[in-house]
């Protein structure tokens, strides 16, 4: 592919639990604030890109007009482009249609950003005038579509404790890999936060709904669970008769992150360091049976590595998004891999389900672990709602 990531254009705000400092932003300004910010800080000019892709999962007042107004708000009124959504695969969604752009020509320096705000997530009433005394149908975008998918009727959760009783995945092995994520996650938080401060501008300063005036600071993700053994022990499945566990699931969560697409040659321009080479190799999509989410990731991966012409062995890092622990389970006993070494320096199931941003910022971690390593192949590969999973394959090397 001839697309490209210059290394160090992209950024993630931290993550921070629903009803928490992000609660009252609106996720489309608020990404635009921030792609402001973070544009500045890296001396790229706004007039440079010349295609956006806005991925958006919960509806925000105005998002009709999607990327273009976010363009307009962040200093590139001459840009536009489509506003996709696809659950918690959005992220990856939103990187291969920036990709797409660039293999076809038709832009040379795209930015996908991706943001969300499940906190306050909108109520919705749908007229229906044929009704008895003309009575709509409401619906609470967050609450309902996490506790009723259409097709079978049954809440994501269904999802995961259906994989555990197929594959045999018990709750003791769900809460021994929560408290490995966790332990991975203080890794990014060692040293005042530096693996998170390579993307992230720490001190985070929580703006005001008016985006005038600073109302907070966050050193790094709110709301974060410490777990132990014996708390987790104590905790009985969330369905009667299941495995899962409050512990051993992910919660809802607020913020928004970003990438920049490129051909090779503006890459090197746009790095902060062009030395370093960040190749895209391939995409999958896959979608498993009715009520089988989790599973998905498995064959989404192995059609990213076909793609890219590599095995799952030649990977040097693999991250997910893991709602919950069932998915990491479930994909390591299916592919071979280790769990205990997936998802080095955090994941969803730790820092929280923005459901957009979410993918977003599994990948610039993943970029940022291949560098670290010095350079090398990684996946990442994530379910969403409907079954479906995506992934994507990329390589960090010298330029």
């Amino acid at each position: 592919m001839k697309a490209r990531i210059p290394y160090g254009a992209y950024w993630s705000t931290p993550f921070t639990r629903w009803q928490g400092s992000f609660a009252n932003l609106h996720s489309i300004e608020f990404a635009a604030y921030v792609a402001r910010a973070e544009l500045a800080r890296r001396r790229i000019d706004p007039q440079t890109l010349d295609y956006g892709v806005l991925g958006i999962s919960v509806p925000q007042p105005h998002c009709f007009y999607g990327l273009p107004w976010l363009a307009g708000l962040l200093g590139a009124k001459h840009i536009g482009g489509p506003t996709v959504m696809q659950a918690c695969a959005t992220g990856v969604r939103a990187l291969l249609a920036a990709a797409q752009e660039i293999e076809f020509g038709m832009a040379s320096a795209a930015l996908a950003i991706t943001c969300d705000r499940t906190s306050n997530g909108p109520h919705l009433y749908y007229p229906n005038p044929r009704a008895p005394g003309g009575t709509g149908a409401a619906e609470n975008w967050t609450l309902d579509n996490f506790n009723c998918d259409p097709l079978g009727r049954h809440a994501m959760i269904a999802t995961a404790e259906n994989v555990a009783r197929r594959h045999g995945l018990t709750t003791a092995a769900q809460h021994e890999l929560v408290l490995r994520r966790e332990e991975q996650y203080r890794a990014a938080l060692a040293n005042d936060a530096a693996f998170l401060k390579r993307f992230m501008t720490l001190p985070f300063e929580v703006p005001t709904p008016n985006f005038r005036k600073v109302d907070g600071t966050l050193t790094a993700d709110e709301g974060i669970t410490q777990s132990t053994a014996e708390g987790l022990a104590r905790l009985k499945p969330v369905i009667e008769g299941g495995s899962v566990t409050f512990g051993g699931q992910t919660h809802p969560a607020d913020g928004n992150a970003a990438i920049i697409v490129t051909d090779a040659g503006r890459a090197r321009e746009l790095a902060t360091d062009p030395k370093i080479a960040v190749r895209l190799r391939g995409f999958g999509l896959a979608r498993a049976e009715l009520a089988y989410m989790p599973e998905a990731t498995v064959p989404a991966a192995q059609r990213a590595l076909t793609q890219a012409g590599r095995s799952l062995k030649d990977m040097a890092a693999i991250k997910t998004h893991n709602p919950f622990a069932v998915n990491d389970l479930y994909f390591a006993k299916a592919t071979g891999s280790d769990p205990m070494t997936m998802n080095n320096y955090g994941c969803s199931l730790v820092w929280g389900h923005p459901q957009a941003p979410m993918g977003t910022r599994s990948i610039i971690e993943l970029i940022e672990e291949l560098v670290i390593r010095g350079g090398g192949c990684g996946i990442f590969t994530g379910c969403a709602a409907g079954d479906t999973a995506m992934a994507v394959v990329i390589e960090v090397g010298d330029e």
